[in-house]
Parts: structure tokens; C-alpha cells; sequence
């Protein structure tokens, strides 16, 4: 495809959501009281906060997916309006709604617990977008929420040779095993890893996972980093975590995707990306919300050159 004729670096179509995070100093134990140190509300969702991510590092984005007329799903779209997130795509349905999460972060172990309210549509429309607006895509993102609308997108884009980043959080559901076929990078969690590959070492199961030798698989482990295999590598090679002040997790691993496909869509090889998906996440760690912290492009190049690691 031209250059002329991408009208976007990323669009994605998956699942929103409408964080309210809840600071405690400890995860409480039941049946106690527990002060809150601090509150806010954020936009965040799997492909909600990569796509941000990928905004906020350069690429030209859009969200084509579903959103409704309530009170969250207006939250969420002035959130991407702001950061320049293009939703003339948008499906705009009376059933739909973002998620609604909340998340309690333990500020002294750095972890958090995730309690979510689903009870809308949510992710990629069967229908939409038209399928000239995925062909005018560099990159397709895409997650499991509406998984008949996302193979639609995801034929579609295969079929223009576009690539495919997904985050894939479950197994199972209708669509799902032609989705993970058609996804030219598929990054995942250890723990969905481990379902293909129980009780074996991550570089081991990034094998299991991968579908095809033309599949890029990335395995990531949080503060272990990640495990990635493709573009003529023979082996598994392991990209160490970044070690930053730790002040929130949450988002993370969907900032890394972001910034894959942020970093995909700009044609950096494969070393690259994954630098820079690292690099941003770690950055994002230090502070609070899946939103708020995500860095710049000139930040994280900053980043990379401080650590003697640079493009």
C-alpha cells in the first residue's frame, strides 16, 4: 500500500474501558475497614490504553470499534479526542458501553486487583467498520472483545497483507483459533502462555504458542521482561524489564502493545520494538493510572540513550 493511501498508522476495534483506581497502602485482608490515599478515574480497556500508547509516541491512530451514548462511553471518547484519536469510525450503538473497572493498587507491594462490570457490548462490531477503512490501516490492533467483528477486520486486513498486533487475554470463543492464526504479532501474558505450554519455561512456550513460522509470538513476564520469537530467529530471545521506581503497574502490558504497534507501523525490525515497547511501559510504571504516564516518543528515546540502549 502507498504511503498515500494509509490514512492511519493503528486502528483498533477492541475492547474500552473506564478505570476507577483506588489507592491503599495493603491490599486489605476481609471483613476490615482500609483508608483510600488516593483516587482518580482514567480511560483504559486492552485496546483503549494501546492505542494511546501509540498516539502518544507518534503514530496516527483510530478507534472503529463500539462505543454507546452513556456517561462512560462519553468519557472515553473525550479522552481519545484529546489525544488526537480519530473516532469518525466509531459504531455507535444503543447497546454498547465500555467496561467498567475497578482497581485497587497496593502502593507498597506495587500490585493491583481488577473487579469489572461488563454488561454492554463492548470490542468490534460484526457489521463495521467498512472494509475500505481497514485497508487504509499500516497496522490492525485488535483483542478478543467482539470476536466475530474482529475476524471480519482481521481477514480483511490479512487479505491487503496489513499486520495484525492482537492481545489476547483468553482462549476459547468463536472465531478465537482463526484470529490467533491470522495475527502476524501476537503478544501475550505468561499466563495465557501457560495454558499452551503447562509447566514449561517461557522460551519454551513462545514456541507452543506460535502459529506459523511467518508468526511474530512475544511472551511478556512483567518485571521478568519478555520472551519473543520471529522474523528469522531460530530461538526465543529474552528482553530484560527495565528497571525503574515502581509506582503502579496497571496498563502496562497494554502500553507495551501500544507501543509495538507504534513501533511496527514507524518499520522498525523486530530488536527495536521490543526495545521500545520495554522502554515504555517501564516509563509508565512510575506513575499512577494505565493513561496518565504514558511517555512521549522524545522521552523514551531520552530513556533508551540514558540506559546506553539506543535505536
Amino acid at each position: 500500500m502507498s504511503a498515500e493511501a494509509c490514512r492511519f498508522d493503528v486502528l483498533g476495534l477492541g475492547v474500552l474501558a473506564v478505570d476507577e483506581l483506588l489507592y491503599v497502602e495493603h491490599y486489605p485482608p476481609p471483613d476490615t475497614k482500609t483508608p483510600v490515599l488516593h483516587r482518580e478515574r482514567q480511560a483504559g480497556g486492552l485496546t483503549g490504553t494501546a492505542l494511546v500508547a501509540a498516539a502518544r509516541l507518534g503514530a496516527k491512530c483510530a478507534y472503529a470499534g463500539m462505543l454507546g451514548y452513556d456517561e462512560l462511553s462519553q468519557f472515553v471518547a473525550d479522552t481519545f479526542r484529546r489525544e488526537g484519536i480519530d473516532l469518525t469510525y466509531v459504531a455507535w450503538r444503543e447497546d454498547a458501553q465500555p467496561v467498567h473497572s475497578f482497581i485497587i493498587v497496593d502502593t507498597t507491594a506495587h500490585t493491583r486487583n481488577i473487579f469489572f462490570l461488563r454488561g454492554a457490548k463492548t470490542g468490534a462490531a460484526p457489521d463495521a467498520p467498512p472494509e475500505e477503512v481497514i485497508r487504509s490501516t499500516r497496522v490492525l490492533f485488535a483483542d478478543h472483545h467482539g470476536l466475530p467483528g474482529m475476524v471480519r477486520a482481521a481477514r480483511i486486513a490479512s487479505e491487503a497483507g496489513i499486520p495484525i498486533v492482537a492481545d489476547i487475554e483468553r482462549v476459547g470463543g468463536e472465531g478465537f483459533k482463526e484470529l490467533m492464526e491470522l495475527t502476524t504479532h501476537l503478544i501475550v501474558s505468561r499466563d495465557f502462555a501457560e495454558q499452551f505450554a503447562p509447566g514449561m519455561p517461557v522460551a519454551q512456550a513462545v514456541k507452543r504458542v506460535r502459529r506459523s513460522l511467518s508468526q511474530t509470538v512475544v511472551v511478556t513476564c512483567g518485571a521478568e521482561g519478555c520472551w519473543y520469537l520471529g522474523e528469522g530467529l531460530e530461538e526465543p530471545v529474552h528482553q530484560p524489564a527495565y528497571q525503574v521506581s515502581v509506582v503502579d503497574t496497571t496498563g502496562c502490558g497494554d502500553v507495551f502493545h501500544g507501543a509495538y504497534a507504534a513501533a511496527l507501523a514507524r518499520g522498525l525490525p523486530l530488536p527495536e520494538r521490543i526495545r521500545v515497547a520495554s522502554a515504555t511501559a517501564a516509563l509508565k510504571a512510575m506513575h499512577t493510572g494505565g493513561q496518565a504516564g504514558i511517555p512521549n516518543w522524545d522521552t523514551v528515546m531520552g530513556f533508551l540513550h540514558s540506559r546506553k540502549d539506543t535505536l
